[in-house]
C-alpha cells in the first residue's frame, strides 16, 4: 500500500511539473510571438496623407504647352515616415524638391541610386529641402517592399521619406502622372517646375539651381 501511494504522489508531482514547465513554454512562445508582431508592426508601407491647399492639375509630361501649375501655390502634405515619424512639406521658407518613387518602377530603381550618388558626391545644391513620397505601393508588384528597397539604397539616410496613402493622396495632390516624378517648390511655396520620368542628375542641379538664382 505504501509503495502504491508513493508511486501515485510521484506521479501527480510529475505531473505537475509538467503541466507547469508547458504552461512556461506556452507563455515564452507567445511573448516571442508578440515581440515579433510588434517588430513587424513597427514599419508601415502606408500612412495617412492630410492635404492642406487645392490639388495641382495632372501633369502633362508630352506636351510642349506651359505646365499650367508653375506659378500656384504647391499643397502641403503631411504624413509619416515608414516607422511613424511625422514628415510635412510645410515650407519654412527653404525651397524644396519633392521626389516621388514606386517600388515597382524600373526608372525609379534606376534614378534612386543616382540621387544617393548626387547627394554623396556633395553634388545637391545647397540651400534646398529634398523630400521623398513613396507611392504607388502594391504587395503583389515587384521589389516590394518601398521600405526595405529604399533602405538598401540609403536613401532614407540622406532624406526624409513619406510612404503615400493607399489611394495616393499625396501623388493625386501633386498632380503626378508617371514615375519617377519631381515637383521643385520655391522659397514662397509656389511650383516652380515639373519633371517626369529619369532625369539627370546634372539637368536635376540645372533646374534646382535656376530656381534658387545660383
Amino acid at each position: 500500500m505504501s509503495n502504491s501511494s508513493s508511486g501515485r504522489g510521484k506521479f501527480i508531482v510529475g505531473a505537475i511539473i509538467a503541466i507547469v514547465i508547458g504552461g512556461a513554454a506556452i507563455v515564452a512562445i507567445s511573448s516571442s510571438g508578440s515581440k515579433s508582431d510588434t517588430a513587424t508592426g513597427a514599419v508601415s508601407e502606408f500612412s495617412d496623407i492630410t492635404v492642406t491647399g487645392d490639388a495641382l492639375p495632372a501633369f502633362d509630361s508630352v506636351s510642349t504647352a506651359i505646365d499650367t501649375a508653375i506659378g500656384m501655390p504647391a499643397p502641403v502634405i503631411s504624413g509619416k515616415g515608414f516607422t511613424g515619424t511625422s514628415i510635412t512639406t510645410e515650407g519654412t521658407g527653404t525651397p524644396m524638391l519633392v521626389v516621388f518613387l514606386a517600388h515597382w518602377c524600373p526608372h525609379c530603381q534606376r534614378e534612386v541610386p543616382l540621387l544617393v550618388q548626387w547627394e554623396k558626391d556633395g553634388k545637391t545644391p545647397t540651400g534646398i529641402d529634398v523630400i521623398a513620397v513613396a507611392t504607388g505601393t502594391d504587395p503583389a508588384n515587384p521589389n516590394y517592399p518601398p521600405s526595405e528597397w529604399l533602405a538598401r539604397e540609403q536613401f532614407p539616410a540622406l532624406w526624409p521619406v513619406i510612404a503615400d496613402s493607399k489611394d495616393k493622396a499625396a501623388a493625386n495632390a501633386f498632380g503626378l502622372s508617371g514615375y519617377p516624378y519631381f515637383v521643385l517648390v520655391d522659397a514662397q511655396g509656389n511650383v516652380f517646375k515639373r519633371a517626369s520620368g529619369e532625369v539627370a542628375m546634372d539637368d536635376l542641379t540645372a533646374m534646382i539651381n535656376q530656381m534658387i538664382g545660383v
